[in-house]
């Protein structure tokens, strides 16, 4: 696109005035000078005195002709205004609007064009009124841009929200992005400002160009239920045919239906989808959506993941923000491919057994000037209030949660997401900004509830009712929350006063326990607790233990670059410390990279390393991180009972001095209980007895230390038989070795 081409798209269009000496009546002259809020009062066809009269506003024109739809020409029009306001009249007999066309011939050639403005409404009443109401569930197949036929003819009806603007109009290719061509009509019921536009086709570029009540033309506008845009740092809008797709993952769906998720295993891989992988022979660029379903779906069954889970892919304009500040929510990015392709993508995990989660940002917005921001000139989807509309943490601005139609603009997302591409869940980010009013606030600078508390009413109505409505109407679907305080009830239902999560990620656990895997063996005495207090809460919710992408940048360092000691404890730490995490009640999550140990941060800008996979310690942690997902997956024992007491029971809870820990979990076959024992110091602990609830054989089926892993290979030979020595409370027990930085996981043989 050349660089006047992208002035146009990105600036408003100026605009010619009126001729001096017009006598042309106001509403005309409003048309012209891309002032009308009522266009279909001037423009278009209406019968008067047994005549018809036809207005068009044709700026490029040099001749118009209306033509019936056999070819015959009507009537030629008169340009009555230089800026290419075209009128005329004709009294043949009847022809029903829109059944004609107007014949244009203008430099650039002929064309043949449906009238905008004899069109009728694409909004029906009943839409408006749930518009209004902000209880449009589906509104995303009313607002936006829609491929439909109307009246026989093929176009796309436009919809949007700006209900304090003077004026919006669609802007594109199509019409030169020139505001004056396409003012919309106003549903003054809702604030919705609506236009069926004929020939427009899927692929076209388009933004709103809005007149605010002051007058003043703001930036062009992206719409806020795009469906698809422009690949960043274009910002257009594209309009998208996104009800077409045909599903193969049926079977996918049925199954989802009726598992029971808190009883099932759920390990999942986190993924950045632009630094996963990228192609270095051709300048470092991203896979698309068809390379990714081709490399990223293999990978992650074979490593044995039940899910993944997709940093934000809203559009955004900003890479480094890494989705978190999303303008366009409801168009999957262009980065990697179509709507389409991201559609296919979708499918084929589900096809492969994948499930598929995104983190979806509901907390904030950025203050990009074709975003969301002064919308319509007003602060219509923040507050106007910056102590309660504005982020200085992220210079974002926040949702105005309490109004209904940006509620329903959210919630409607969030359906969205689950019905159009099948998404099995929502983690939801930064949920602890939406609940505290006063979140990284100085006293003073946030604005207390209606009882002077700091809780914000408004985003725990939202949050409950988006949870209600995922909940009610996509069975087997679930929502996550990333809330990092001691909020009650995150994941209780609502009805018991909870905000109705699914699951709540354990922030706690991973900060203490990463805060012990960072002390020295011989410190880690003084910080047992760490790793124990985590079972104080563990069933205060339905928790996921995240080793996510926030513990992995910002000079936190990698996972493997936390670990203390020389290179071979590093990495012996870090395979105790995966060992300990499968081990443990809770679903698991871990980001790209953690699964090798890749030894640099983050960096979204470029591919993970992958090459360290030649060396035989990287490949180490990999082998068996794909060794205890397929464990956990295949272990009742372990994934069961994650979220009931009765699941865990400590048994070694108190031995300091060694910096030893053991537990034991349970399915719902009690005979086949599992006994996971961590040693966290380079010394081997021989003769270590365990007391075991049942006697008989107990199996080895994960050693960290185990030489495929890149261990010393220290062990039980494969298993152990208890004696009938008391032990722990429990009548029978084990005598383990314990390797050095390791953990076991055992499992009883009825």
């Amino acid at each position: 696109m050349s660089k006047s081409a992208r002035q146009k798209k990105d600036d408003p269009v100026v605009k010619p005035s009126v001729p001096t000496g017009t006598t042309l009546d106001p509403g005309i002259q409003a048309i012209v000078r891309g002032e009308s809020s009522d266009p279909f009062a001037v423009l278009g066809p209406r019968r008067e005195g047994g005549v018809l009269i036809f207005r068009a506003f044709i700026p490029d024109a040099q001749a118009v002709s209306v033509m019936s739809l056999t070819g015959a020409e009507l009537v030629k029009l008169e340009r009555i205004d230089d800026a290419g306001f075209w009128h005329g009249t004709w009294a043949g007999g009847e022809i029903a609007p829109p059944h004609y066309r107007y014949r244009v011939q203008a430099i650039s050639g002929r064309r043949d064009i449906a009238d905008t403005y004899a069109f009728p409404p694409v909004l029906t009443d009943f839409d408006t009124h749930l518009l209004a109401e902000g209880t449009h569930v589906q509104n995303y197949h009313r607002l936006g841009a829609h491929p439909r036929v109307l009246e026989g003819v093929a176009g796309v009806a436009f919809a949007v929200w700006a209900p304090n603007a003077k004026r919006v109009s669609i802007v594109g290719d199509f019409c030169n992005w020139d505001g004056r061509c396409l003012p919309m009509r106003k549903r003054h019921e809702c604030g919705v400002w609506e236009l069926f536009v004929p020939g427009v086709e899927v692929g076209a570029l388009y933004k709103y160009e809005i007149r605010a009540a002051s007058g003043e033309i703001l930036p062009l506008k992206t719409d806020p239920y795009a469906f698809h845009a422009e690949r960043p740092p274009r910002t257009a809008a594209v309009v998208a045919q996104v009800t077409d797709f045909a599903w193969n993952d049926g079977s996918w769906l049925e199954r989802r239906r009726d598992a029971d998720a808190r009883t099932s295993p759920m390990s999942i891989y986190e993924v950045h989808l632009g630094s996963w992988r990228r192609v270095p022979e051709e300048g470092g660029r991203y896979l698309t959506y068809t390379e990714l379903a081709d490399r990223l779906i293999p990978y992650a069954k074979e490593m044995g993941f039940t899910h993944l889970e997709l940093l934000p892919i809203s559009e955004y304009p900003f890479d480094g923000s890494w989705g978190y500040q999303p303008v366009n929510l409801y168009a999957p990015t262009s980065r990697f491919g179509s709507p389409y392709e991201f559609a296919c993508f979708i499918d084929r995990c589900h096809q492969a057994g994948l499930g598929v989660l995104i983190d979806w940002v509901a907390s904030h917005f950025p203050t990009d000037p074709h975003g969301l921001g002064l919308f319509d000139g007003t602060h219509l989807y923040e507050h106007a209030d910056p102590r309660q509309g504005f982020h200085h943490d992220w210079n974002t601005l926040i949702y105005n949660y309490g109004r209904r139609e940006v509620k329903n603009f959210l919630l409607a997302n969030a359906l969205y997401w689950i019905d159009r591409y099948h998404i099995d869940g929502l983690r939801v980010d930064a949920v602890a900004s939406m609940l505290y009013l006063d979140y990284s606030r100085a006293p003073g600078a946030w604005v207390p509830n209606i009882h002077n508390g700091r809780e914000n009413l408004e985003a725990v109505d939202f949050l409950q009712r988006m949870n209600d409505w995922v909940g009610t109407r996509f069975s087997g679907a679930t929502t996550i929350a990333e809330e990092s305080t001691a909020w009650p009830g995150v994941s209780r239902p609502t009805r018991d006063g909870g905000l109705g999560f699914g699951y709540k990620w354990n922030m706690g656990w991973m900060h203490d326990t990463l805060r012990y895997m960072t002390q020295d063996p011989i410190h880690r005495r003084w910080h047992h607790d760490d790793m124990t207090f985590g079972m104080v809460y563990a069933y205060s919710e339905n928790f996921i233990l995240p080793l996510s992408h926030d513990e992995v940048v910002h000079g936190k360092r990698s996972l493997i670059g936390r670990m203390p000691g020389d290179r071979w404890q590093k990495f012996a730490n870090l395979r105790a410390y995966y060992g300990f995490m499968f081990g443990h009640p809770g679903k698991k999550l871990l980001f790209m990279g953690g699964e090798f140990a890749q030894e640099r941060e983050w960096n979204h800008d470029t591919s993970l390393d992958w090459h360290l996979l030649d060396d035989a310690a990287h490949k180490g942690i990999q082998t068996l991180v794909r060794d205890l997902n397929a464990v956990y997956r295949n272990t009742p024992a372990l994934h069961q009972k994650d979220h009931e007491p009765d699941g865990f029971s400590w048994i070694v809870a108190d031995d300091r001095e060694q910096s030893v820990f053991v537990f034991l979990r349970r399915g719902y076959d009690e005979t086949r209980p599992v006994l996971v024992a961590c040693n966290f110091t380079p010394v081997p602990r021989h003769h270590y007895r365990v007391g075991v609830p049942y006697p008989g054989h107990w199996r080895e089926r994960v050693n960290s230390d185990a030489a495929i892993y890149g261990g010393s290979n220290v062990g039980n030979a494969g298993g152990v038989g208890t004696e009938d020595i008391p032990s722990h409370g429990h009548a029978h027990s084990l005598r383990l070795i314990l390797p050095p930085l390791a953990t076991i996981i055992l499992e009883r043989q009825p």
